[in-house]
């Protein structure tokens, strides 16, 4: 007894220790919460100052929500000190509750001001920044006239919907400067009257702006290279598929590699000739697709002619032996239910389950396979769970060897088994009668 008084009183010596480190942890966050909102505030108006209301709201909004939720967690720690004694449920819930609000405060305090860093800082780089887009927006103007002289020298030797992606480029980029430049001007002015928002606004559109153009500008000379590496790209594919072509003669002549076949024929005819404006990165999708096609079904043919096919009457055949091995697990376990346990039970419901997932993938050649391993499953299931429900059986019968026959076993008179005296198996006779009532049934239908 004093055993279990010390290991009480060890339990209550720990959770007060417990519930002590709670308290202070409450207190500490307090401290640190109530302090980063008072260093939040000043953060607020220096962001205000700098960006104005709007890209300040958020931070603006989730001051206010953590005020209001701290004073909750002032108003639970002022309830910890007063008079009126309070249960260590009581304390511990409010310390609980005054740190979760406190972690809450400083995680969405962190969050929001973190948002707002990045643009303070472009704030402060305001002249520089401005400064950078002018030059930029000088630098790819002047590039704009050597952009549309590709454009040109590219439409002499591509088609028009080879290059819808680019063409349209030099233009569309001379209008983004434009406005960069616009928006940069509009950023000074507003600036200079105070108008703080207004002024990163634009800032922001200007930069963006150059972005864009320089990326469009930029697309024009990748276009070249890339136009360039496709056309190389297709001429190797062009002699890879005549090779293919050739060595498709030598694969086994299935359906699917005829197709195949056809297939890529038709797409080294459909090539335009020499001269003719092209689009490379179509013929080269086309010509790939279809050269990849002719690979893939000569490999699945040699790989099935490695290895045959079952053939549906294969799969029937062994269907048919799943179906009886069932048939007679069936008739088994239904006639002794009371002797039958889980294992017995567990393997026919899988059998009847996997042979009710085969009669789909029969017809199939893709499936076919995998039709046959299932059938020879479910047989297998089902024989399983015959020799577990013979076991069930056996261990069922009575330890005194007479009673089976005798008149010491279940019923009148016949025992067990209902007077069958022998000494074999009791379920070799069942399987017996199963499989002789399946054969007269056959015979008379």
């Amino acid at each position: 007894m004093a055993g279990f008084w010390g290991k009480r009183r060890a339990q209550q010596e720990q959770l007060n220790t417990q519930d002590a480190s709670l308290a202070l942890r409450a207190q500490q966050a307090l401290v640190e919460a109530d302090e980063r909102v008072r260093l939040t505030t000043d953060e607020l108006l220096f962001a205000t100052a700098e960006l104005g209301d709007d890209p300040t709201k958020k931070l603006r909004d989730a001051l206010g929500a953590v005020r209001h939720h701290l004073a909750e967690a002032f108003e639970l720690h002022q309830l910890n000190h007063y008079d009126i004694p309070d249960t260590p449920e009581e304390l511990r819930t409010r310390n609980a509750r005054i740190v979760q609000l406190c972690t809450w405060a400083l995680d969405l305090l962190e969050h929001e001001t973190t948002a707002l860093q990045k643009p303070i800082e472009n704030a402060r780089r305001a002249p520089e920044v401005l400064q950078q887009v002018r030059a930029d927006a000088n630098r790819l103007r002047a590039r704009v006239p050597g952009e549309r002289d590709i454009v040109t020298r590219l439409s002499s030797r591509y088609s028009e919907h080879a290059l819808r992606q680019i063409a349209s480029n030099p233009d569309e980029a001379e209008q983004l400067i434009g406005f960069a430049e616009h928006s940069a001007d509009i950023s000074t002015r507003r600036r200079e009257e105070g108008q703080r928002s207004a002024a990163n606004y634009a800032l922001e559109a200007a930069t963006e702006s150059v972005r864009r153009a320089a990326t469009l500008l930029d697309a024009v000379d990748d276009y070249e290279i890339e136009a360039l590496r496709a056309e190389s790209a297709l001429a190797a594919v062009i002699i890879d598929s005549r090779d293919d072509l050739i060595v498709a003669r030598d694969a086994p002549a299935v359906p699917a590699v005829t197709a195949a076949v056809a297939a890529l024929e038709a797409a080294l005819a459909a090539l335009p000739a020499s001269g003719t404006k092209t689009d490379p990165f179509a013929l080269l999708s086309r010509l790939r697709e279809a050269n990849g096609g002719l690979d893939a079904a000569i490999a699945t043919a040699r790989e099935r002619a490695a290895r045959p096919i079952p053939t549906v009457a294969n799969v029937r055949n062994a269907l048919d032996d799943a179906d009886a091995q069932l048939a007679v697990a069936r008739s088994v376990i239904a006639g002794h239910r009371g002797w039958i346990g889980a294992d017995a039970r567990t393997r026919l419901a899988e059998a009847e389950r996997t042979r009710g997932d085969i009669e789909q993938l029969v017809a199939d050649e893709d499936t076919r396979e995998q039709a046959l391993a299932l059938a020879r499953r479910a047989a297998t299931l089902a024989s399983e769970a015959l020799q577990l429900a013979q076991r069930d059986i056996d261990s069922s019968r009575p330890q005194d060897p007479n009673g089976w026959g005798g008149g010491n076993g279940r019923g009148n008179g016949g025992g067990w088994g209902g007077g069958n005296g022998g000494g074999g198996s009791g379920v070799g006779a069942i399987l017996g009668g199963v499989l002789l009532g399946g054969l007269l049934g056959d015979m008379f239908d």
